[in-house]
């Protein structure tokens, strides 16, 4: 099956949001699925704003997916950061791919903003603060 599996075609693009990574591709296909880390998305990501994320650049953003008969079979693979944030890694990759496939669909997801990959993280801890910014109580005396 594994030959299989790399015989056909796929689309692939990096994702990613903090310190989370997602690998992922997409098959054109006659039934849609969605797997995440070999599990299907929906045990993988358990609330509903998460399976909202990482459908939403096939959803909104495919205006060519309406005209074609087919559907995409995704596979992503994710690591690091927290649940969350993986979401958000999926849902740049799968628009990076998508991009990958057709050109056309770059204004759209630009437009909204599923391209931009969000350079917000964490802040690192500096020295004699007891956060990043978060200073101890100063006393005049």
């Amino acid at each position: 099956m594994e030959n299989k599996k790399t015989t056909e075609k796929y689309i692939e693009a990096i994702g990613r949001r903090k310190t989370s990574t997602a690998r992922v591709r997409i098959w054109q296909a006659a039934k849609a699925s969605f797997v995440v880390n070999e599990e299907d998305a929906k045990e993988y990501f358990k609330t509903e704003e998460q399976r909202r994320l990482i459908g939403d650049p096939i959803l909104k953003g495919s205006g060519a997916a309406e005209k074609t008969d087919f559907k995409w079979k995704v596979e992503a693979r994710v690591s690091g950061g927290g649940i969350h944030s993986q979401a958000e890694a999926v849902r740049h990759g799968l628009a990076r791919a998508l991009v990958l496939f057709d050109i056309k669909l770059r204004p759209e997801l630009k437009t909204l903003g599923f391209l931009k990959r969000d350079p917000r993280s964490k802040e690192r801890r500096k020295f004699g603060l007891k956060k990043a910014r978060k200073a101890p109580q100063w006393s005049k005396r």
